[in-house]
């Protein structure tokens, strides 16, 4: 009877062993930084834009509606082609160290690689028309390379 629980311990503890040995090459297979990208869609940008709603001087927060207005005055003459808006919930550090945390929006934007120059431009524009009217420190930003197809 030992020799048997000797040898289903021995058969286990080699199966063990074979199968961490093994292991490291199951995971390499698995390296997404060696697999193809798609190659479907155009060369896009997508830029983020992060808006705050609290003003710094403790007036009223932005609402909905004076947000969606300075949406439809100030980003889609000049992103027509569609955008996203998304709510959120927020914080960032701000000029006095403190931490802030506060209802925000997300705006994503999707334009042509080629149309990257004039739409850094269109943005920036964007971001401190917002600062200026509702007495922000900052819009923040992000962008990013993809690809898109519509």
């Amino acid at each position: 009877m030992n020799v048997r629980l000797t040898r289903n311990r021995a058969a286990l503890a080699t199966a063990g062993l074979l199968l961490a040995a093994a292991a490291p090459t199951a995971y390499a297979s698995l390296d997404t930084e060696t697999a193809p990208a798609p190659t479907r869609g155009t060369p896009y940008v997508e830029t983020q834009l992060f808006f705050g709603t609290e003003r710094p001087d403790g007036g009223p927060a932005v609402t909905d509606r004076q947000f969606m207005a300075f949406v439809d005055k100030e980003v889609t003459p000049d992103f027509p082609d569609g955008l996203t808006v998304q709510s959120g919930r927020g914080q960032w550090r701000d000029a006095n160290g403190r931490i802030e945390k506060e209802r925000s929006y997300e705006l994503i934007l999707l334009y042509p690689v080629t149309a990257a120059g004039a739409g850094d431009r269109k943005i920036e524009e964007i971001r401190r028309a917002y600062e200026k009217a509702f007495a922000q420190e900052s819009v923040g930003r992000v962008d990013d390379r993809t690809r898109a197809d519509f």
